[in-house]
């Protein structure tokens, strides 16, 4: 395995294991996270599906880390899962309508997008394995 193929496997598989880390409490802090920043939602049905599409999210990105070239397509909707969430919450954040502490993670998103961005020029077909340039066929 080239490092090109490398540092992409370990930047979505990172990324899952953190996003795992971050999003599977959140099942159980509806009802404080509700007392903590008011309103409470009265859409319960929004917020346990957001957890559920963000965590199904998480294990495509094991899957891609397990074959990066294999799933290489799946990056495409991967980085704009990221830039499209983060941007929103920053546009958001922009309007008055999120507090700070909601742009965080989505700042973390952010960067992690653009690691997405990385790791999709990095894991290109023809890309030789030790300068990162396409080969020469000469």
């Amino acid at each position: 395995m080239n490092k090109s193929n490398l540092l992409a496997k370990r930047i979505f598989f990172w990324s899952a294991v953190y996003g795992i880390v971050v999003l599977f409490p959140l099942y159980f802090l509806e009802a404080s996270l509700g007392q903590a920043f008011p309103p409470a939602g009265n859409k319960p049905e929004q917020y346990y599906g957001f957890i559920g599409v963000a965590l199904a999210w998480q294990l495509a990105f094991f899957i891609i880390s397990s074959d990066v070239h294999r799933y290489r397509k799946l990056i495409l909707p991967a980085i704009a899962e990221k830039f499209l969430s983060a941007g929103a919450v920053i546009v958001l954040y922009f309007l008055d309508r999120v507090a700070l502490e909601t742009l965080a993670p989505s700042i973390i998103d952010l960067v992690i997008g653009g690691l997405f961005v990385l790791a999709y020029r990095h894991s290109a077909p023809g890309l030789d394995q030790a300068t990162n340039s396409p080969q020469n066929d000469a």
